[in-house]
């Protein structure tokens, strides 16, 4: 027998990523000890407080269907902490999701269909255009790479790329490869092209409670945005919760009814003692500081250990990643790595934006030095 595969699937490319997994895989199972600098996890332990909560509620039988936007506790929380950012949501216009990439995925499949143009902000999460192209959308791209990855020097790159045909933005920020975080007069060029356009933008914060001595901005607090953001946020990074699969967006009301749609016909609802975990980490303020804290020394570290050996970098206030400047062949250089240097690392190019490395800095500082000093030993420094 032979399968047909839908066009929505077959468009979709494998992750540039699954090369260099594979390859770190058979080097370890080979006995290699593997510097991994690829992965977008934190390295330290959920929480105490949260993972009692998330026992306590399977304790009390919270193991059951709940609604399929997700618990009123929950949502009347989340509610309250966007209205600490300033947005106003009611707990109706809000769904919890498995993840915050469920999120994205069902805002995506309510908003996007056959010949929609999305724009995306390279390097952008590579994700999003395997979610775009799922559902149909055409991808215009605006680099961000000549202007040390900020936003505000490219306003004028970005209105020349959108036009009243453009049906959704995306916009990262604190920025997952990058680490940036754009800037209030960028983001007020976002509202404006937005405004202008009539176009819908998608606020990616998922690591907005991860920055360095900045305060980063919803986009959806900006006058004439409130009703045109689809605010998508959630637990894995902030609160290390990654494998918990807890995630959000809060947005407009008849977007929340479409949606609503697709969640309650796939995943039904987030698990429910994981919400009740959600519930406690929402309250969970010294254990973010302290990781928080070991991120931006842990950032400092790197950016100095790369200094010794000349390589400059954009500097991120944000998130816990960095973009090295590598080889033009940016996919052999993060293979040679892994081989060589036992380094791992992630491509650029799988973001949109080729020569350059992808370097996570969650990791302990011994790792990063360790993995710094073989990428330097072999070569690739």
């Amino acid at each position: 027998m032979t399968m047909e595969f839908t066009d929505r699937v077959s468009r979709v490319e494998p992750s540039a990523t699954l090369a260099i997994s594979a390859l770190a895989t058979e080097l370890e199972a080979e006995g290699a000890d593997i510097v991994d600098l690829s992965v977008g996890e934190p390295d330290f332990p959920t929480p105490e407080n949260i993972v009692a909560a998330g026992k306590d509620a399977m304790d009390a039988g919270h193991t059951g269907y709940t609604t399929s936007a997700g618990i009123l506790e929950l949502r009347e929380a989340i509610a309250d902490k966007l209205a600490d950012d300033g947005l106003e949501h009611d707990s109706d216009e809000i769904i919890v999701t498995p993840g915050a990439k469920q999120a994205l995925y069902e805002v995506v499949q309510a908003l996007v269909e056959d010949g929609d143009e999305v724009v995306l902000l390279d390097p952008a999460w590579v994700s999003y255009e395997a979610m775009v192209k799922m559902a149909g959308g055409d991808l215009t791209r605006v680099d961000l790479s000549e202007t040390d990855f900020q936003l505000e020097p490219a306003l004028d790159e970005l209105a020349a790329a959108v036009s009243d045909e453009t049906e959704l933005l995306v916009v990262n920020s604190p920025s997952n490869p990058t680490g940036a975080v754009y800037s209030d007069a960028a983001l007020e060029g976002v509202r404006d092209l937005a405004v202008e356009h009539d176009l819908t933008v998608i606020s990616d914060e998922i690591y907005k409670e991860i920055t360095y001595g900045v305060e980063p901005t919803s986009l959806g607090t900006l006058e004439g945005m409130a009703d045109r953001t689809v605010t998508v946020n959630g637990f894995s990074k902030a609160y290390s919760m990654t494998g918990w699969r807890l995630g959000y967006f809060a947005g407009p009301e008849e977007l929340i009814d479409q949606a609503g749609k697709l969640h309650s016909h796939s995943v039904s609802s987030a698990v429910n003692f994981v919400q009740h975990a959600g519930l406690e980490a929402l309250e969970t303020e010294a254990a973010v500081t302290e990781m928080v804290t070991a991120f931006e020394e842990r950032r400092d570290l790197v950016v100095d250990l790369l200094a010794e050996h000349d390589v400059d970098v954009a500097v991120p206030e944000g998130a816990f990643y960095m973009m090295l400047p590598v080889a033009e062949d940016d996919q052999a250089w993060c293979e040679g790595a892994i081989e060589d240097a036992h380094v791992a690392t992630v491509p650029g190019s799988a973001f949109g934006t080729p020569g350059y490395a992808r370097i996570s800095y969650a990791a302990s500082e011994a790792r990063l030095e360790e993995g710094i000093e073989r990428l330097a030993e072999e070569g690739y420094l």
